[in-house]
């Protein structure tokens, strides 16, 4: 893995630093001042940090501090299908989304609802149908350029948005709905791509589900929706945008609370969650 650009959590505090030929280069400012500077200055802040000595590093951190997460959808072709084929009724209106001009481009997280490597993910109490969906993640600075590259986990009720679109909302935004991680690998590091991505839900020990995928299967390109994202927003604190998935679980297949999400990428790393029920279920469901 090239270097990269990590949020540790450090004894009581946090800290991001550089992980750079198996060493550390500790930064004064966080993300969001990276990510307020034009790309080349951004660069030369990273290229500049010194080797720092031993840290006490407990665990790693989202790689966000103040950006928001959004996410594009049908994307790729087979997000196409899985949304038709969980919809009565509107198979039709994710072709038109498909074939547009325009993109689906939806909120998906606040900084603070992020879950990172190692946390957990969440599925809804109120949902039947769950899946993860493995993507790239776009770290855009405030300028809409691409700064770097991570792994997401874009989590989603099928079952929600399937009974109604209007839905979509409920189905993709909740609590610990969204992983990002393990790092953030600058754009210089890790080139244009494509990027390969594979996806592993192990259950009990053993693989219950895998698929794998690359962005050379995008229909749309990287800056076409960064620039759709940019269009009438601003981001002085930069921006996360996740790309879509092209691994989507058949009809037979949904994550149950104990499972492991595993995402990996040999540009980007691994970025593994287990998986828990949040929220209540259903008011007829707990009557019953």
């Amino acid at each position: 893995m090239p270097s990269a650009l990590y949020h540790l959590r450090s004894g009581a505090s946090s800290r991001w630093a550089v992980r750079r030929d198996g060493a550390w280069s500790v930064l004064e400012h966080g993300l969001a001042d990276l990510l307020a500077l034009p790309l080349a200055e951004a660069r030369a802040v990273l290229d500049a940090a010194p080797p720092a000595g031993p840290l006490d590093v407990v665990g790693t951190l989202p790689p966000v501090d103040r950006q928001e997460v959004w996410a594009a959808g049908v994307t790729y072709q087979r997000s196409r299908e899985g949304r038709k084929e969980e919809s009565a009724g509107a198979g039709s209106l994710y072709d038109l989304v498909y074939s547009s001009d325009r993109p689906e481009i939806f909120f998906k997280a606040s900084p603070w609802r992020v879950v990172g490597d190692g946390d957990s993910v969440g599925i809804r109490a109120d949902s039947a149908w769950d899946v993860p969906e493995a993507e790239l993640g776009l770290v855009v600075n405030a300028a809409g350029e691409i700064f770097g590259y991570t792994l997401g986990n874009d989590m989603s009720s099928r079952s929600i948005e399937g009974e109604n679109p209007l839905y979509l909302p409920q189905a993709k935004i909740y609590d610990r709905s969204c992983a990002l991680g393990p790092a953030i690998v600058p754009a210089w590091e890790a080139g244009p791509g494509p990027f390969d991505l594979e996806v592993e839900v192990r259950r009990d020990g053993a693989p219950a589900y895998s698929g794998a995928t690359s962005t050379a299967a995008l229909a749309r390109g990287l800056d076409e929706l960064v620039g759709w994202l940019y269009r009438a927003l601003r981001f002085p604190a930069g921006a996360v945008l996740l790309t879509g998935t092209g691994v989507v679980p058949g009809a037979d297949f949904t994550v149950r609370p104990g499972d492991t999400v595993v995402i990996s990428s040999p540009a980007l790393g691994t970025l593994s969650n287990p998986v828990v029920s949040v929220g209540r279920s259903a008011p007829s469901e707990a009557a019953s």
